[in-house]
């Protein structure tokens, strides 16, 4: 047991030992080890003949040198003492941030990350400077990427050194309040820097007037600005020609164009490639200018120097022409003053009178004579339109027929037509004896060989007079036969009459009679008395016993004409 306990005496003897210089090795490593956890190899930095850093070794590894994410020493970094960096001993009271050795000179407007605008090779670079400003929301452009930075963002601009607008204006105030030619601030200019310059130069500025109300045009686009701005005014300017070129239209002679009361808006005439050499659109005005009137100059018409206003009448410029015309004489005939009646604008002469517009259309023979032919009395305006005002004398002279003993009417027309005077045709079925029949084929003096005309009957026996009084077979006068010769005659042909004896007397041409005869004397033995009449010349006496025992029962039964028309009238027995 004694031995047992010596044993545990002697183990925690040795376990004191033990434990007691273990504290002193780590109160000795404490100090022997001031770099904090770093337990690297120490002849990396130290050297054998003396415990002063050396320059680090090619062999050290700053770049895991006790950083999670490493610090590569390159650029001016590399550089630099470690001393510059590590101010204490203990590297890991080091942070890897740009801002824990590099004072925020932005004041916290840029955020803690140098990294987006400066590298290590240089603090303050430039190139890098620009490069990086074109993340931001103004890229440098021109001169801008030569300027220092603080000569946009100097202090003096207020807090807000780094957050600056991005309006041109906000840097060029002072070169827009104080430019001149032109005046920005007087004439109005917009602030937009960047509608007339460019970040190249500030000089050399270009105004777009294509953008503007007033695009240039002709020689508009190479006058200077003062040519058209001498009055300062820019903004709201009238984009009116006659603002510019009020002093040309006033002085203007040929024509004058305030007298004539011409448009101010220039563009009317000219264009903007020359003042000179104006053309006036008269088609777009009440007169459009065809034929000859395009070839004359502006004073033979406007010579009395009116324009606005100015007749469109024909007879405003050629009132001389027609005063002065006399074949014919325009004033004498009363003819219209609208000379396109028949006048042209292509030439005056060879004028041509549309007379089918009037109250007297030319046809026929009238179309091929000369006005003289029809107008040599000078009369044009109410001439009269009856044929017989130019065919008295025709009419008068006329004697087959005599046209005036024969009473005919004063309208030509009625007879004659425009195509040839000869010829004529008299429509007699429209008169109150159309003809018909044989009286078609007859000429006018078979039945006006008397010459008349007018009021001539129309009863036949007028003009068969002599035909009835002729007549034998029957003799009409003495049997006291109507004059009335349609009765038994027709147009047709003169012979071959037929009397109505069957309507009127003795059925003749039907019955028993019909083809019994041939001749009116068969019955009627005196020519001179046709109510005389004899039936036994055809039943003979030789059959009177015949007839007497047939009318045995008949009383007062008696063989002769009368006795026999009075029983049988109809020429029927019974």
């Amino acid at each position: 047991m004694r031995n047992v306990i010596a044993s545990a005496k002697i183990a925690a003897a040795v376990l004191a030992v033990v434990l007691a210089a273990g504290l002193a090795h780590a109160e000795r490593e404490a100090a022997d080890y001031p770099h904090g956890e770093y337990r690297g190899d120490c002849s990396l930095c130290h050297g054998l003949d003396g415990w002063t850093p050396l320059e680090p070794s090619p062999d050290f590894d700053h770049a895991n040198f006790g950083y999670p994410d490493g610090f590569p020493l390159d650029g001016a970094h590399a550089a630099l003492e470690c001393r510059a960096c590590h101010l204490t001993l203990d590297f890991t009271k080091t942070r890897s941030t740009c801002a824990e050795c590099h004072q925020d000179v932005h004041r916290g407007e840029l955020g803690r990350d140098c990294k987006r605008c400066h590298t290590t090779r240089s603090f303050v670079s430039r190139a890098e400077m620009a490069r990086n400003h074109a993340t931001t929301r103004f890229p440098l452009t021109g001169a801008h990427k030569a300027l220092d930075c603080r000569e946009c963002h100097s202090p003096a601009r207020g807090a807000q050194v780094w957050a600056l607008s991005v309006e041109c204006v906000s840097c060029h105030r002072p070169a827009f309040d104080g430019a001149k030619d032109p005046d920005h601030r007087g004439g109005g200019f917009p602030v937009a820097c960047e509608s007339c310059h460019t970040t190249a130069s500030w000089a050399g500025a270009k105004f777009d007037h294509d953008a503007t109300r007033f695009p240039l045009t002709g020689a508009h686009r190479t006058v200077t600005c003062q040519q058209c701005h001498a009055d300062g005014v820019y903004a709201g300017k009238s984009t009116a020609c006659v603002s510019c070129h009020q002093s040309d239209y006033a002085g203007t002679t040929d024509p004058n164009h305030r007298q004539a009361g011409y448009s101010t808006d220039c563009t009317t005439c000219h264009t903007t490639t020359t003042w000179t050499g104006a053309t006036f659109d008269h088609d777009a005005t009440q007169f459009p200018l065809t034929g000859a009137h395009r070839a004359a100059t502006c004073q033979q018409c406007h010579a009395d120097g009116v324009y606005a206003g100015k007749s469109t009448a024909c007879v405003s410029c050629h009132q001389s022409d027609y005063d002065g015309t006399t074949d014919p004489n325009h004033r004498q005939a009363g003819y219209s003053t609208d000379c396109t009646t028949c006048h042209t604008t292509t030439t005056w002469t060879g004028a041509t009178f549309d007379h089918d517009a009037t109250r007297f259309p030319l046809t026929g023979a009238h179309r091929a004579l000369l006005c003289s032919d029809c107008h040599a009395d000078g009369v044009y305006a109410g001439k009269s339109t009856a044929c017989v005002s130019c065919h008295q004398s025709d009419y008068d002279g006329t004697t087959n027929p005599n046209h005036r003993q024969a009473g005919y009417g004063t309208d030509c027309t009625t007879c004659h037509t425009t195509t040839t005077w000869a010829g004529a045709t008299f429509d007699h079925d429209a008169t109150r004896f159309p003809l018909t029949g044989a009286h078609r084929a007859l000429l006018c003096s078979d039945c006006h060989a008397d010459g008349v005309y007018a009021g001539r009957s129309i009863e036949c026996v007028s003009c068969h007079q002599s035909d009835y009084d002729q007549a034998v077979d029957p003799n009409h006068r003495a049997a006291g036969f109507p004059t009335d010769c349609a009765q038994c005659h027709n147009t047709t042909a003169w012979t071959g009459a037929r009397f109505d004896h069957d309507a009127t007397y003795f059925p003749i041409y039907s019955g028993k009679h019909q083809g019994k005869w041939t001749a009116c004397s068969d019955c009627h033995t005196n020519p001179s008395n046709y109510a005389v009449f004899e039936c036994i010349l055809c039943h003979a006496h030789s059959d009177e016993a015949n007839y007497a025992d047939k009318h045995s029962g008949v009383p007062g039964y008696s063989y002769d004409s009368q006795s026999c028309y009075r029983c049988h009238p109809s020429g029927r027995a019974g």
